[in-house]
């Protein structure tokens, strides 16, 4: 820990949250004329790692800085009056819940334009692309560093503009109709988000997370904790996404660009659970215990149906597309993060919030490399890539193929990798559940979210069998290895999913005393 000073410390929050948006904003202004003749493109596309390079530093200055032995206490506050009429504060602050968070969406953004600068997507001008992924980076930083309820549904929705375009400028085929689904499924519910945030402000008299969390529901009666519940989580459930709200996923992922696919699944798919811990556990804590059983009932049918569907796209002769593939697992994935919170345990809610982070990194790389298979055989389809014209990666860009191997045994949830722990812990949390819940329930809950993890390992080895070893029936023609830029961009996933996976105290260190208070009702 480096000793920095509080003051510093808000400038620094401020400046993660703020900066994007300047820096989307001077991407779309003329080239200076020094640069004319030169290559704009590329130097906007420099200009969005610029930009993306000093916010990641700022949060690793910021974690650096942190009070790691008081990761339960909101750090770096800034609390400024807005709208008065409406007690609306700039209230910004973090702990030990939103920092891991925070610092995944700065480097994964950072990943993703250093990325583009050398493998931009095909679309229209570099300058919109940059602009769209700053306003996106700072859309979801702000998400996990407010604290206040209405700035918390203006930064979630925040994000939904610059994701539209991204996939319908930049994206596929039928980029279009999946960018459209992707707007309507994510309003609808935020619609209905609203509702339930205007309904906990007005009938606790303040907007103010931190002062809600304290109260633990205590001003809040349980009909009024129960209504804010469902409508709060069906929006938070959709963005998740849970099943069966999960349908625009596997349209996004399919249509959408390379790096659009890894913010989606890395940092967007965060932000509905990151709610369900920050927001209805402490809030309105009655009305998540009504609903905790029907929450793990779809959670572990999403864990489920999700493998299903990976089985089904990884069969001979089903036409899977890889990225598709990835998004159905990423439903699944997603299931343990909502059973872990719904166990409403210690244990489970700090399993949550591992696998958060786990899937993240695990996800945006297989992301990465699907994205990097696709530009090489110009397919992401199953039976192409594992036939004559795909055969055996190991052969053929053997990097390649140990990298998509390890990616995929990590997402299995291998022991020694990320992906184990959090699951793990979800199960645990499911095992003995907190008081008043169904304990036969929950244990029926977890022995199919295990049955599930035993799915996950299947399609994900079929995935690796016919894409990295495939059926040589010709002699393979070398494909391009892993490129500098590509090495560079997904060195660090790797190096943290190893990390977090030998040493998970480094994430349940910050997480487990801010969760501890969260679930106590602010009482450390």
């Amino acid at each position: 820990m480096i000793d920095i000073s509080e003051t510093v410390m808000q400038f620094l929050l401020a400046f993660i949250v703020v900066v994007p948006l300047i820096g989307a904003v001077a991407a779309l202004l003329p080239a200076p004329p020094g640069l004319k003749g030169k290559s704009p493109d590329q130097a906007v596309l420099r200009h969005g790692v610029t930009v993306t390079g000093a916010i990641l530093i700022a949060a690793i200055v910021l974690a650096a800085g942190f009070d790691h032995d008081h990761p339960s206490k909101m750090q770096a506050t800034t609390d400024i009056s807005w709208i008065p009429a409406l007690d609306v504060r700039i209230h910004l602050g973090i702990d030990g819940i939103s920092l891991p968070l925070l610092v995944l969406t700065a480097l994964l953004t950072f990943l993703c334009a250093l990325y583009s600068y050398f493998k931009m997507p095909e679309g229209p001008s570099p300058k919109a692309f940059v602009a769209l992924v700053l306003v996106l980076e700072s859309g979801t930083l702000a998400t996990f560093a407010v604290l206040d309820l209405l700035l918390f549904f203006l930064a979630f929705e925040m994000v939904l503009i610059p994701m539209y375009f991204l996939i319908a400028r930049w994206g596929g085929a039928q980029k279009q109709a999946a960018a459209w689904k992707f707007i309507l499924y994510t309003l609808l519910g935020s619609v209905i988000m609203l509702l339930g945030l205007l309904l906990i402000g007005l009938k606790s008299g303040t907007f103010d997370m931190v002062a809600l969390a304290t109260d633990n529901g205590r001003g809040l009666t349980s009909s009024v904790q129960v209504i804010a519940v469902l409508a709060i989580g069906i929006g938070l459930a959709v963005k998740t996404p849970m099943w069966p709200l999960h349908s625009w996923l596997p349209d996004a992922h399919t249509a959408a660009p390379t790096v659009g696919s890894v913010l989606l699944a890395g940092v967007l798919l965060k932000m509905g659970t990151y709610g369900f811990v920050r927001i209805l556990l402490p809030i309105a804590p009655d009305g998540m215990h009504t609903f905790a059983p029907y929450l793990a009932a779809f959670a572990v049918v999403g864990i489920v149906y999700g493998s299903l569907a990976c089985l089904a796209l990884a069969r001979p002769g089903s036409k899977g597309d890889l990225k598709r593939l990835i998004a159905y697992s990423s439903v699944g994935h997603m299931g343990f993060v909502l059973l872990g919170i719904a166990s409403m345990t210690p244990t489970g809610v700090n399993g949550a919030l591992f696998a958060n982070i786990a899937h993240g990194l695990i996800t945006g790389l297989l992301f990465f490399l699907v994205g990097a298979v696709k530009d090489r055989y110009g397919t992401a389809d199953l039976d192409t890539l594992s036939g004559a014209t795909g055969a055996a990666l190991y052969g053929r860009a053997p990097r390649l193929g140990g990298l998509l191997a390890f990616a995929a045994v990590a997402s299995l949830g291998l022991p020694g990798l990320a992906g184990f722990w959090g699951e793990m812990l979800a199960l645990f949390g499911s095992f003995d559940p907190a008081d008043g819940l169904s304990r036969p329930a929950f244990l029926t809950f977890m022995s199919i979210a295990a049955f599930g993890t035993l799915l996950t390992a299947a399609y994900m080895l079929i995935v690796v069998r016919r894409v990295c070893m495939g059926e040589k029936r010709e002699e393979p023609q070398q494909l391009a290895d892993v490129q500098t830029y590509e090495f560079a961009a997904w060195t660090p996933l790797v190096a943290l999913t190893v990390l977090a996976g030998l040493w998970p105290a480094v994430l349940l260190g910050l997480t487990d005393p801010a969760v501890q208070k969260l679930l106590a009702g602010g009482k450390s």
